[in-house]
C-alpha cells in the first residue's frame, strides 16, 4: 500500500464518529478498505472480524486486534438554557475538556457542532476559581437558548454520543500527524494495511484481524472476538501514550519517531517474556525502530486476549501519540508504518513449532 493511500485510509478511520458503544460509522470506514483484503463480517456488538484472503481453516490462528472506538461524552440531559449536561465516555482529566468543539449527534442521527463550556472566569466567585473543574460543571452549547429549542428544534435527545470536532492533517515535511481517536484508529488502520501488505505472501497461519468495540469503557470488545476467534496467538495494535514530554529524559520510553513501542508490562497483563524478547530480538535484526516499556498503568485489549483460549501470547506494538485521551493527538507517519513492517515479520515467521514454543 502506497503511503498516500495509507494517510487517506488512516484519515477516513480517524474522522469517523465512533464514541464506544456507538462505532457504526467508524466500522463502516474500516469496512471500506477491508473489502479487498479478506472477508468480513460484523457482530451483534459492532465488533468487525477480517479473515485474511487464503485462510485454510486448518493452520494456527493469529488474531490481529485494534479498537474501534474513541473516547469522547454522552448527553445526559438538557438543561433549561438549552446546554446539555455530559458524562465522559472513557478516561478523561476534566480539565482538558472545556472550551473545545465537538460534535452532538441529534435524533435524525446528524452530527451537529457545539462547544464544550464551563463558567467564566468573570462569574466565578473566590472560591470556585480556586476549586478543581468538576464534570458536572461542563456543559455543551449548541447554540440553543432553552430546552425546548435544544429538543425540538436542534434534535437533541439524552442517551446521544458526543465526540471532538476534529479533523485529521499530515505535515510531509514534519512526518506528523495530527487529528482525533489515533487510539485506536491507528491500530484499525495498521490491521488493514499489514493486510495489504501480505496479499501476495504464502505464510504458514491463518490470520483474522479483529477491530473491537468498547475498549475504553474496559476492554469489553476484545472478550468477544477472543471467544469467536480463538486465537492461537495474537497481535495487539494500540495508539499508546507518548511520554516523551512528560516524565525524564532516561525515563522516555515511548518516544514519537522512535518507532512502536512493546510493553513488557501494564496493569492488566504481563506480557509473555518469550514472544516479547523474540519480536524485539527480530527487529532488532532487522533495523526495525522499537521501543520498549515497563508500564505501571494503563491496559489494551491484550488483557482480555491473552486470558482467552487456555491462555494466549500476546505482544502489544503501540504506536506512539502524544495527548491521547484529549481531543487531538500527534503522531508519527514514520511509527505507524514501522509497526505495520513488524507485524508482517513476525507473521511471514510463525508456524505452529515457533508460536508453541512461546
Amino acid at each position: 500500500m502506497e503511503k498516500s493511500k495509507a494517510l487517506e485510509m488512516i484519515a477516513a478511520i480517524s474522522n469517523a464518529n465512533g464514541v464506544s458503544g456507538f462505532e457504526d460509522e467508524a466500522v463502516s470506514e474500516i469496512l471500506t478498505y477491508a473489502q479487498y483484503v479478506g472477508e468480513t463480517n460484523v457482530d451483534r456488538m459492532r465488533n468487525t472480524y477480517i479473515h485474511r484472503n487464503g485462510n485454510t481453516g486448518c493452520r494456527p490462528v493469529v488474531q490481529l486486534d485494534a479498537h474501534s472506538d474513541e473516547v469522547g461524552f454522552m448527553v445526559q440531559a438538557v438543561c433549561p438554557n438549552g446546554t446539555l449536561r455530559i458524562i465522559p465516555i472513557g478516561g478523561w482529566v476534566t480539565s482538558n475538556i472545556p472550551a473545545h468543539m465537538v460534535r452532538v449527534r441529534n435524533r435524525d442521527g446528524q452530527y451537529i457542532t457545539g462547544l464544550t463550556a464551563s463558567k467564566p472566569p468573570h462569574f466565578m466567585t473566590e472560591a470556585e476559581r480556586k476549586a478543581p473543574l468538576e464534570m458536572s460543571n461542563i456543559t455543551v452549547d449548541v447554540g440553543a437558548g432553552s430546552a425546548e429549542e435544544a429538543i425540538y428544534d436542534y434534535g437533541i435527545r439524552i442517551g446521544e454520543p458526543v465526540v471532538p470536532d476534529v479533523y485529521f492533517s499530515y505535515n510531509e515535511k514534519t512526518d506528523l500527524m495530527i487529528g482525533k481517536a489515533f487510539d485506536c484508529r491507528a491500530g484499525c488502520a495498521a490491521i488493514l494495511k499489514t493486510l495489504y501488505e501480505l496479499q501476495d505472501e504464502k505464510l504458514n497461519v491463518d490470520v483474522i484481524g479483529a477491530c473491537a468495540a468498547q475498549e475504553e469503557v474496559g476492554c469489553r470488545g476484545a472478550v468477544v472476538t477472543a471467544n469467536t476467534i480463538s486465537p492461537d496467538i495474537a497481535i495487539v495494535f494500540e495508539g499508546c501514550p507518548a511520554d516523551d514530554t512528560v516524565v525524564e529524559k532516561y525515563m522516555v520510553q515511548t518516544a514519537i519517531k522512535h518507532g512502536p513501542m512493546l510493553r513488557h508490562i501494564d496493569a492488566k497483563m504481563i506480557t509473555n517474556p518469550h514472544y516479547q524478547r523474540y519480536a524485539l530480538d527480530l527487529a532488532a535484526a532487522l533495523g526495525i525502530p522499537v521501543q520498549d516499556a515497563v508500564r505501571s498503568g494503563g491496559a489494551t485489549n491484550g488483557a482480555s486476549i491473552h486470558l482467552s483460549n487456555q491462555g494466549v501470547p500476546v505482544i502489544v506494538i503501540g504506536i506512539p501519540v502524544r495527548y491521547i485521551h484529549t481531543h487531538y493527538g500527534i503522531a508519527a507517519y514514520s511509527d505507524f508504518d514501522n509497526a505495520v513492517k513488524l507485524a508482517c515479520e513476525l507473521l511471514k515467521r510463525f508456524d505452529k513449532e515457533l508460536i508453541y514454543s512461546f
